[in-house]
């Protein structure tokens, strides 16, 4: 009995044993089948094949390691900012650049502390949630103005124009870098105040070489007198040109002290600069095709918004072919917005499309069209006008016409949006001002 029970107690020894084995060789097959499979080699035994892999592992994240170490030396000397922050916004790591620009001073590397709390900048964090959200590459351009706590030192603090490139990542993580735009903001208001002040210098000495030559006008006879016409001309463009450029610059200075706001009904106002160019019009046979309502007031500057739509017909007659159509359309609308309290509200605006059968836009003018003195494709902008009695005549714009109108509807709080109509092939402008309803009296 004895010999017997101790064959019993070997036998569930021995089957303990082998389950024991069996668990063991389940585990590490689970493990091995976890591991890259080019890690393994099958010819070596379980505990074997996973020591080699672990080592390789081993191998693997010292190299990834050492990548990452090599990445964050570059990005650290890198000319421009970058910042990276996890699924929950806390900032991750930043390089010096982005240190300096954002003045994180208060930031360790290390440390894991919502971006919020370290920087007050609500486009940076919109920006972040945006590409989160929609999983896709971002950029935004804003005016950063940096937290100041010492008093004694607000007034060396500056705002800088900074531009953020963001990259979605792996995990709800997002990288970010960022570009300081300030010296080339401060480099194009230095040449435009340049510019601004020899065209100042320039309007004496223009407008007395115009008196003469006016003089000469009635004294010399033909043929001479045709290089005078020509001298008159020219005189009379750099005068216009220098007109131009002086109210570009006073419209940039002071937007709304410009304008002295009426209630302005679109139809006529439209119809006022029309009859103005229509003997423009009428050399090539072009006529103005009006969709809108007959009566609808927007709330703005009658001088301004006249010179506006002046400047936009007369370029539509200069490249809309002989006999073709200019269409105006007016549309009052409505955009869905978003309030303080997160309530959807209804924000009312007035569309004003101006489309041409011209030749449009080309795709590398489309990004500059607002642009001062960007003249583009010659051969858009320097078109004779058909019938013209010269060759010098008004079809060589300044490159100043659609700045100003720019500057003019932002002046108005509105926008204006440049491209190519998908159905006449020509240029298509699409002016958004706010409506009546929705703008505070004055």
């Amino acid at each position: 009995m004895t010999l017997l029970i101790f064959i019993l107690g070997l036998a569930l020894g021995i089957g303990f044993c082998w389950w024991q084995q069996r668990q063991r060789q389940r585990q590490l097959k689970r493990m091995l089948e976890l591991l890259p499979a080019e890690s393994t080699d099958n010819s070596f035994p379980l505990v074997s094949q996973l020591r080699s892999a672990i080592a390789i592992l081993i191998g693997d994240r010292a190299e990834i390691k050492e990548k990452l170490n090599t990445t964050r030396q570059v990005l650290q000397v890198a000319p421009v900012g970058y910042l990276q922050v996890d699924e929950d916004n806390r900032l991750i790591w930043c390089n010096e650049q982005a240190r300096q620009l954002l003045q994180l001073d208060r930031w360790q590397p290390g440390q894991k502390r919502l971006l919020l709390e370290l920087v007050r900048s609500y486009e940076l964090d919109q920006l972040i949630e945006r590409t989160r959200e929609q999983q896709q590459p971002a950029i935004q351009e804003w005016v950063f103005h940096p937290a100041c706590i010492d008093g004694a030192a607000m007034g060396e603090v500056r705002s800088l124009t900074l531009r953020a490139s963001s990259l979605p990542l792996s995990h709800g993580q997002v990288s970010v870098f960022l570009e300081n735009r300030q010296p080339l903001v401060e480099l194009s208001q230095s040449r435009n105040q340049w510019v601004s002040d020899l065209a100042h210098e320039l309007r004496t000495p223009l407008t007395s070489i115009r008196l003469v030559a006016e003089t000469l006008q009635g004294r010399v006879k033909p043929p001479e007198s045709r290089w005078i016409e020509q001298l008159l001309q020219e005189t009379n463009r750099l005068i216009e040109l220098v007109q131009n450029w002086l109210e570009l610059s006073h419209l940039e200075k002071n937007p709304s002290k410009s304008l002295t706001y009426q209630s302005v009904e679109l139809r006529s106002l439209i119809e006022s600069a029309w009859q103005r160019l229509e003997p423009l019009a009428q050399q090539k046979q072009l006529s103005l095709a009006y969709q809108g309502p007959d009566t609808l007031s927007a709330r703005g500057d009658k001088s301004r918004l006249i010179q506006v739509f002046l400047n936009l017909l007369d370029n539509s007659i200069k490249h809309s072919p002989p006999q073709a159509l200019i269409q105006v359309k007016v549309t009052p609308t409505q955009k869905a917005g978003i309030d303080s309290d997160a309530l959807v509200e209804e924000e009312s605006f007035i569309q004003i499309d101006i489309i041409d059968s011209g030749s449009g836009f080309s795709a590398s003018d489309l990004p500059h069209v607002f642009e001062r003195l960007y003249r583009g494709d010659v051969s858009r902008y320097r078109a004779p006008v058909s019938g013209g009695s010269s060759a010098l005549g008004r079809s060589s714009g300044s490159g100043l016409g659609l700045s100003i109108v720019q500057e003019i509807v932002q002046a108005h709080s509105g926008t204006v949006r440049a491209r190519n109509h998908p159905e006449t092939g020509g240029a298509w402008l699409q002016i958004q001002l706010p409506h009546p309803t929705a703008v505070s009296s004055e």
